[in-house]
């Protein structure tokens, strides 16, 4: 038969096992085994194997060794065995050529100079006498060989070389594809578990409930109880000690609770920041619940060690049932979410069951979330306005944009009254879009009647500076109205700047390179350090309104004041005074050097036609 009908029938015996359902589903070793005994059966050789390189590259280790002649010692061979490694610096000659060449076809092993250091220990023991070697890759890295072997002397043809080198690429491939789904895994994890606590995430407990409330609808028997388990008081923890501490803490309560032994205990989750979830099947009657929740609080309030000392912490938690309470997963969510916040509200460190008062103030929760989607989606909030004023209280400087909603029945809303509602609904990235949106039209709005708007300060939530698209965003919306970027800052709060330091610094730079300037917001109640200050691209400080009520009598505050302006002027920042209400509080501060005033004394935040009438009309 010529050459290349020998490569062909080769080649089509290749094809045919590859793919093939079964191959496909084999798992590695029995795919090295296959593609080991096709070797063997195609070129008529006794041995073919396949050798690892490890990740120091010293050596090379065989991982399958099939042997016709000694069938037994076909096997997965433990590395660790000296005799399955060869090492580089035992057989230099050989790793340059495999490294180099690629390819080595030797047909008389022994006394060639790329092999013949193989000879003592090994090609006179196994009567090798012709070898012909092929390389694997993991992508571009050379990551071992198939190597067959003769055991006569041997002038290895095109189609030989051509199998070996198809086989050694099948097993690159594989290692390819292996690689994909130890990645797919990895990122699978990274989308269902929470990355501190190793604990499911709210996504996954949706899965889980869904399966589960489908199941029992389905089989017309059963029952589930879901406890929402809120850490109290968490920030204290995190002002005081930082983040690192409060992350500790986490950390603990989610080993404790996936620890803690329940009978029906079906599944946990870390669902928020401070927050996790527990569902308990069928054992969900009141009695046995109770006991349920006095035993996972005990578990909690046992002391935490961090930093050296024991910190005593409780949790907040409410129940809801399905069937019963609710009639579908996401209804089972809320409302052992509302049953937890009622507890919060009764003093901490309790747990309430969802009632008929709780459902209606849950109702009326979801209500004004329903509500709040729609304005969203048709743009509808407003936009109100408190100027910013220079030192002396005389000239505006700049306009802080604070969100209102016009509710069609409630009338006026102030942020406190539904931004916690965006907030647990994943509303707030869309939310700050829609007032930069209104701030950008309001300002193209002044421009085309030929009124000059100040600088613009807009609020970000920790939601959109974790969002790496917001620069992006920015600059489309101002392109949108021929707004410069440089017409608007942007603030911050302490507590915003806590979460991925790569991401948040990144997202900052953006806003800056593209014009803007960056406040820190409500400066002093959060927890910052100099360096992660000093590592932002901040120019402005706004010291908190509670710092500024009791100024200039409270010795306190007025000490709090004057390092934050001196901490400001050590950073070169400038500083805003937040709260200002009357003349004692403007003259103190004047005094003092804070660079700019904001509060009720000169004005309260004010639709934008009212500003552009008090401050810009002729």
């Amino acid at each position: 038969m010529r050459d290349s009908e020998v490569l062909v029938t080769h080649h089509k015996a290749l094809m045919e096992l590859t793919h093939n359902n079964g191959f496909i589903e084999m798992p590695r070793p029995r795919k090295l085994a296959a593609l080991a005994e096709l070797c063997t059966q195609r070129l008529g050789i006794k041995r073919a194997s396949v050798w690892l390189f490890p990740p120091e590259r010293d050596r090379i280790s065989c991982e399958w060794l099939h042997d016709e002649e000694q069938p037994g010692r076909n096997s997965c061979v433990p590395q660790q065995d000296s005799g399955y490694n060869l090492f580089r610096s035992d057989h230099p000659e050989y790793f340059q050529a495999i490294t180099a060449a690629r390819v080595i076809a030797v047909d008389d092993a022994q006394n060639d100079p790329r092999t013949r250091s193989f000879d003592r220990d090994y090609l006179s023991v196994q009567n090798i006498h012709a070898m012909l070697d092929a390389p694997i890759f993991d992508g571009e890295q050379l990551s071992g060989v198939v190597c067959l072997e003769s055991h006569e002397r041997r002038e290895w043809s095109v189609p030989d070389i051509s199998l070996a080198v198809a086989i050694a690429d099948t097993i690159s491939l594989m290692n390819t594809h292996e690689a994909w789904l130890r990645s797919k895994r990895a990122l699978d994890y990274v989308k269902r578990y929470d990355s501190l606590t190793g604990l499911a995430n709210i996504d996954s407990l949706r899965d889980r409930l869904g399966h589960l409330v489908r199941k029992i609808k389905r089989r017309g028997a059963g029952s589930l109880a879901l406890l929402w388990i809120d850490v109290d008081r968490l920030k204290v923890i995190n002002d005081g000690l930082g983040p690192q501490a409060g992350d500790q803490v986490i950390a603990d309560i989610g080993q404790r609770l996936n620890e803690i032994q329940l009978a029906g205990k079906d599944f946990i989750a870390r669902i928020g920041g401070d927050e996790f979830a527990m569902v308990i099947r069928n054992y969900t009657l009141p009695e046995f619940l109770e006991e349920v929740t006095e035993e996972i609080q005990s578990r909690i309030r046992k002391p935490i060690r961090v930093s050296d000392q024991d910190l005593n912490v409780s949790a907040s938690m409410g129940i809801c049932h399905f069937p019963g309470d609710c009639q579908e997963p996401e209804e089972l969510l809320r409302g052992a979410e509302a049953a937890m916040y009622h507890a919060k509200r009764q003093g901490r460190d309790r747990s309430t069951l969802f009632d008929s008062e709780i459902q209606m103030t849950a109702r009326s929760r979801f209500a004004l979330e329903s509500e709040l989607r729609e304005t969203l989606q048709t743009s509808s909030l407003d936009v109100f306005y408190q100027p910013i004023m220079d030192r002396m209280g005389k000239k505006v400087e700049s306009l802080e944009a604070l969100v209102r909603w016009h509710h069609p029945t409630r009338g006026w809303l102030s942020p406190i009254e539904f931004l916690d509602v965006a907030r647990s609904a994943g509303l707030m990235y869309k939310l700050g879009a829609c007032v930069l949106r209104r701030v950008c039209e309001q300002w193209r709005e002044a421009t085309d009647r030929g009124i000059h708007v100040p600088t613009v300060s807009v609020n970000l939530s920790a939601e959109q500076v974790l969002v790496p698209e917001l620069p992006k965003l920015v600059k489309q919306i101002c392109n949108e109205q021929q707004m410069p970027v440089s017409a608007l800052q942007f603030e911050v709060t302490e507590d915003s700047i806590q979460g991925d330091s790569g991401v948040i610094g990144k997202v900052l730079e953006q806003l800056v390179d593209a014009g803007a300037e960056l406040a820190i917001d409500d400066f002093g109640t959060g927890y910052s350090s100099l360096s992660r200050l000093k590592s932002l691209p901040f120019s402005r400080i706004k010291i908190d309104r509670s710092f500024i009520n009791n100024l200039p009598d409270d010795e306190d505050d007025c000490a709090i004041t004057l390092s934050i302006i001196g901490l400001a002027r050590g950073l070169g920042l400038s500083v805003v005074a937040e709260g200002v209400e009357n003349k004692a509080h403007e003259a103190w501060l004047f005094e003092k050097g804070c660079d700019y005033l904001q509060g009720y004394l000169y004005s309260k935040p004010l639709p934008f036609s009212e500003i552009i009438g008090r401050y810009y009309s002729d």
